[in-house]
């Protein structure tokens, strides 16, 4: 569905936009002029507190706890005022800092791209070509570098034996029904576990709402899957995953992917996800690290299935079907072990489908 770690997921909020043109060709020796550069108007806002640059000579009297915060947040110590004895910050004062700093309507400062540093002249070395950035790869940029800048990300991987999985899959669509029969996938059974797990393992479910020092936990199970377009990357969302069957999510999906690719996805098809599934498994690769989907808190990868000889109890080697798991989460609301118990709760239901009848 995507391209590597840098297209993970993006955008929430896209706009439906026809294709950009073609690229024209370009002379060498003339770069584009200024008048064809392309950029998003600035949505940068001041923070309540002066972003000088600090006196790298000055030692800020803090505590453990409250450097190792203000690093997780990405806060620079010596621009936070410190009211505890003799000028020493405290966790208060990173946390009212961080709320002060916040936009009060929600959003998050996206830098202005003009801030970026000047790139050189490439047609001094050969030939080039100009491409402007339509509608759909802008606000997917832009999504990207706030998600990225804003979540301290970690992934997790693991391993699913999906070789049962598998042969269910094979059994189902060899019988198959009507005209137009579902085709079941493992993307499909992902949905259904993912929203199983979120349940039990709440903090998944939420966004995390700094301005206000709280986490929103959310009782809705919305889940959005990365597709691949021609346009680029969207995220059109599944509504209510928790309350449908595997075949119901399966035929929901194919028919949400075809409207996508067909550009008929509406703004608000992509917007209220909880949760995103992104699968890289029909183009290749072993594992990859997404890019959690803002203002959510977590996203899983899927990538391509192996056979591979797995080591089974009594040491007799077998050839078993294994699926790479990669979730990204954002380690201020999610702890490393909540995350390898949160990915091991998906592969226990992969690894057995009939749990998933159990929460039906």
């Amino acid at each position: 569905m995507l391209s590597a770690t840098s297209r993970a997921v993006a955008a929430i909020s896209i706009a439906r936009t026809p294709s950009a043109p073609a690229p024209a060709r370009v002379p060498t020796q003339s770069p584009p002029p200024p008048a064809e550069t392309v950029s998003a108007p600035s949505t940068t806002r001041p923070l309540a507190h002066p972003t000088a640059k600090p006196d790298s000579s000055k030692i800020v009297p803090a505590g453990p706890a409250t450097r190792r915060l203000a690093r997780e947040l990405g806060i620079d110590l010596s621009h936070v005022p410190g009211t505890a004895p003799s000028g020493r910050v405290s966790l208060d004062d990173v946390k009212a800092y961080v709320r002060d700093s916040a936009p009060r309507d929600g959003t998050a400062a996206v830098p202005d791209a003009s801030n970026s540093r000047p790139l050189p002249d490439f047609s001094k070395w050969g030939a080039v070509d100009y491409q402007l950035l339509d509608a759909v790869r802008r606000k997917t940029a832009e999504h990207m570098a706030l998600a990225w800048r804003t979540i301290p990300h970690v992934t997790q991987h693991d391993q699913a034996d999906i070789t049962d999985l598998e042969n269910f899959r094979k059994q189902q669509a060899a019988q198959g029904s009507g005209d137009s029969p579902v085709k079941l996938t493992v993307t499909a059974f992902a949905l259904k576990a993912s929203a199983i797990a979120l349940k039990q393992f709440p903090r998944f479910n939420s966004s995390l709402d700094l301005a206000n020092n709280r986490l929103i936990l959310k009782h809705y199970y919305h889940l959005g899957l990365a597709v691949d377009t021609e346009r680029g990357l969207l995220v059109p969302v599944l509504r209510d995953v928790d309350k449908k069957s595997v075949h119901e999510l399966a035929k929901e999906m194919g028919e949400m992917a075809e409207r996508a690719r067909r550009q008929k996805t509406t703004l608000d098809d992509m917007k209220g996800g909880t949760f995103t599934i992104t699968n890289l498994g029909g183009i290749g690769g072993t594992a990859f690290t997404p890019i959690v989907n803002y203002p959510e808190v977590a996203i899983l990868g899927l990538s391509r299935s192996r056979m591979q000889p797995i080591c089974r109890e009594g040491g007799q080697v077998t050839p078993r079907l294994m699926l790479p798991l990669s979730l990204s989460y954002d380690h201020r609301v999610i702890d490393g072990a909540d995350a390898a118990r949160f990915v091991r709760r998906i592969v226990e239901m992969l690894e057995n489908p009939l749990m998933m009848l159990l929460h039906a």
